[in-house]
């Protein structure tokens, strides 16, 4: 193969380097690598990561929790997946020794128009399978004296883990050729011929199958193999503090959700290493890994803002959002939002922490995908929506994409 007049030419007769190609070192790619070869022993894997190692983003900088599945619609993807994919988590954890704990967690209403969508939360969650407790104010404080509410779930099946940890064993249980470095640059999909991927150090790479789980850069890539995902991403950086007082929190305490957006607003997770996070919130960031308001790409800032999706979605949240900027650029504000959880919250007791980028996918009219969005085209499996809960349910999803990506393998006369 060679470079040639802006494509990845394949020349004929040429070895295929792999039967999977898998673009993305998180622990969706990871796992999808590690299912692969359970599933099909023998199936050459290579999986190409533009960082100097795994879990550099969504999966190394997020809060660190396994979550039960309670707020998921039943039947969708993200319900059955994350109630599955917590408890192959922790069977995970267990077996490859990988801290990790069933904490469970509270979520509290703090006000009386929240009490109507606390009881239909533990609807939902029971429909989806889970054990939920549902607790007056006195019962509350048996679990969390320190935090304030009307009423609260208790949910037993959420934990915490490290899932960098996680993503570091699945790739050394992978059996892939992992490819730390590689940054794709340019993409050759011919239906009779495979794939053929270009790095930007030059290494070409030809492959029967494609996966995409490039994340924050999924529809980039998508784009690339010349599908068009019919979605765009959208980037949300969370912020997030660390509690200066641990001693306060005894495990995870949530709000309830605001049911017309994603985010599950700031709450507090003690994590394994003993610290108390709080947050995050969700503003736009100005570049797809844009972890501080300084990171601006024009580029990918630009292409945000030409997703007419980008405006529909900003119309429709304005308010919301404005609330979010506001704590974003004021600790005092922030911690205000905290004191409504935890009365005795000071704002010197927030301490600035890593932030994090969820890759959120939003259609065209400005609707977020609510849901894991996996498409399939020719000779390709595109993971296109996978924010959280995704660390938790990666097992499950990995499963399902390995599933397709053979199944293409097999149409394809490979293995």
């Amino acid at each position: 193969m060679h470079y040639r007049n802006r494509e990845v030419v394949q020349v004929a007769g040429q070895a295929y380097d792999c039967d999977v190609l898998v673009i993305g070192g998180g622990i969706v790619g990871l796992s999808t690598a590690y299912a692969i070869s359970r599933a099909a022993p023998g199936t050459r894997v290579t999986l190409l990561e533009k960082e100097p190692g795994p879990a550099r983003h969504q999966t190394g900088r997020n809060s660190g929790v396994i979550h039960s599945g309670i707020y998921y619609r039943p039947g969708s993807l993200k319900a059955r997946y994350a109630v599955r994919g917590a408890a192959e988590m922790v069977k995970f954890c267990t077996e490859y020794g990988i801290p990790h704990a069933v904490t469970g967690k509270l979520i509290v209403a703090t006000a009386r128009d929240e009490l109507p969508r606390l009881h239909a939360l533990a609807q939902r969650g029971r429909e989806n399978g889970i054990t939920v407790r549902e607790l007056g104010a006195a019962q509350m404080a048996e679990y969390e004296p320190e935090v304030d509410g009307l009423a609260a779930l208790h949910v037993g099946t959420t934990g915490i883990c490290d899932f960098a940890a996680v993503a570091r064993r699945l790739a050394e249980e992978s059996g892939a050729e992992i490819r730390y470095g590689a940054r794709v640059v340019r993409v050759d999909r011919r239906p009779d011929r495979g794939v053929a991927v270009l790095t930007a150090a030059g290494d070409v790479v030809r492959g029967r199958i494609l996966v995409n789980c490039a994340g924050l850069h999924c529809d980039g890539i998508a784009r690339l193999t010349g599908d068009e995902p019919g979605a765009r991403i959208v980037p949300f950086r969370g912020e997030y503090y660390e509690l200066a007082r641990p001693e306060l929190v005894r495990g995870l305490v949530y709000p309830v959700p605001d049911p017309a957006f994603p985010f599950l607003g700031v709450h507090l997770t003690r994590g394994i290493d003993g610290g108390v996070h709080v947050g995050p919130n969700a503003v736009p960031a100005l570049a797809r890994e844009g972890y501080d308001w300084h990171t601006v790409r024009p580029r990918e800032l630009g292409a945000t803002l030409a997703w007419p999706g980008s405006w529909q979605l900003a119309r429709r949240h304005w308010r919301y959002g404005g609330g979010e900027l506001r704590r974003s650029l004021s600790r005092a504000a922030f911690a205000r939002a905290v004191r409504r959880l935890l009365p005795a919250v000071r704002e010197e007791d927030l301490v600035p922490a890593a932030a994090g980028v969820r890759a959120q996918a939003v259609l065209r009219d400005g609707t977020l995908v609510d849901d894991f969005l996996i498409q399939q085209t020719p000779r390709a499996v595109h993971v296109l929506n996978a924010p959280s809960p995704a660390a938790t349910a990666s097992l499950p999803i990995g499963r399902e994409v390995a599933r397709r990506a053979l199944a293409a393998l097999a149409a394809a006369g490979g293995r």
